[in-house]
């Protein structure tokens, strides 16, 4: 049986959300390749650290069990989104004057350029948001009746005026088109975690490393699978691992780690980050853990230029190390789709986890409960130039 390990990114949702993403892309992957996939139901773990299920496929008569384990932490991300207006106006000046200070922003930008732009977007957006509100507070204090009360009195209203205001404005635009909220706490949740300030996910990761190192020697492979902000919580974790077993991975069970959509030199070009660099620097060198990195230039919301190792200011990785597979938007819906889709980033940030309209395209249902072992499909990815269009090995 394999048994794959899936970290999702900084999303609040309930972790139900995501088995039924798998289970509707399920049937479209099944119908589209010819295949017959059932998934089971989802089944929250007794610590609460996971939702489970299983899948069992069959493809050209033969058959694959897969154990499919989640790591919630949307409590955690809870906790941090939405933040209070308040949180983030007193925590935000002095994050950005420290990335800034540290030359950090300069280094993101030239590995990132895309998503620097979004990350630095938003951000511009709250400001405006800030700036805007206390412009509206300030009219309604001096060109409504209010501007008969006294003048200490207006000046008492203005920032509580601007306060609900900036309240309503940050409301309206949690969501979708600018997910502006979303990306503030997200980012400011990166730099804690980078830093160590944040404690709560660290605490996560431990229970969750033993349950992956117990599954050797059980299943007949080891896929741990980080997605957004979990591609660098995932090396992490391996590394906690591999630290206390240094011979895991090496006793037969074949351990694979796949990122996608990976953002992780937004964490490591961080200079507090020198833990995560670490832990990256070890995982990077380590050939007996195979390593795919699904890469998709038209994501906005992900770091793709080049090997996270090199993207984060470290020796560069030992040759053939990372297996890279590049998926071209048009293999995975039709290009009216992609004319509207275009601008609702997020959608397209979570496009690499669905169904594939082309047979021979990256298909994430397909890869992790099909016939092929992944750690075999990774190999034949690193070792062989795929005929497939987009992708590509280096």
């Amino acid at each position: 049986m394999r048994q794959v390990f899936y970290l999702p990114g900084f999303d609040p949702r309930e972790p139900e959300t995501y088995w039924g993403l798998f289970r509707r892309e399920s049937r479209i992957t099944a119908e589209r390749r010819g295949m017959a996939i059932t998934v089971g139901d989802p089944v929250r773990s007794a610590d609460g650290i996971s939702l489970d299920w299983d899948v069992e496929s069959e493809a050209e008569g033969e058959a694959t069990r897969v154990r499919y384990s989640l790591l919630r932490w949307d409590d955690i991300v809870r906790d941090r989104f939405p933040r209070s207006n308040l949180r983030r106006l007193a925590s935000l000046p002095g994050l950005w004057w420290r990335l800034w200070r540290s030359g950090y922003l300069r280094k993101f930008q030239r590995e990132a350029r895309r998503f620097y732009r979004v990350i630095v977007s938003v951000h511009q957006f709250y400001l405006v948001f800030v700036l805007a509100s206390l412009a509206l507070a300030v009219a309604a204090v001096t060109l409504t009746p209010l501007a008969a009360l006294p003048p200490l009195a207006g000046m008492a209203l203005v920032p509580l005026f601007a306060y609900a205001i900036l309240a309503l404005i940050t409301h309206l635009t949690r969501g979708k088109p600018l997910y502006v909220t979303h990306l503030v706490d997200d980012t400011a949740f990166t730099h804690d975690h980078a830093s160590g300030r944040e404690t709560a996910m660290r605490e996560r990761l431990g229970p969750w490393a033993e349950r992956i190192r117990a599954a050797e020697g059980r299943a007949s492979e080891i896929v741990v699978i980080g997605h957004s902000s979990s591609s660098f919580l995932a090396f992490e974790c391996l590394d906690r691992i591999v630290k206390a077993d240094p011979g895991f991975g090496r006793r037969g069970t074949p351990v694979t780690l796949v990122t996608i959509g990976s953002v992780i030199p937004w964490l490591t070009l961080d200079p507090l980050a020198e833990a995560a660099r670490g832990s990256l620097g070890r995982i990077g060198r380590d050939t007996a853990i195979g390593w795919l990195d699904v890469r998709a230039s038209w994501d906005w919301l992900s770091i793709h230029l080049r090997d996270p190792v090199s993207a984060s200011g470290l020796p560069a990785p030992p040759p053939g190390r990372f297996a890279v597979m590049r998926v071209e938007i048009e293999d995975l819906i039709e290009p009216a789709l992609v004319a509207r889709r275009r601008w609702n980033l997020f959608h397209m940030h979570f496009q690499l986890l669905m169904s594939s309209r082309e047979r021979q395209a990256f298909d994430y249902v397909a890869f992790v409960a099909g016939p092929e072992p992944v750690h075999a499909a990774v190999e034949r990815c690193r070792t062989q130039r795929p005929v497939t269009v987009g992708a590509e090995i280096t």
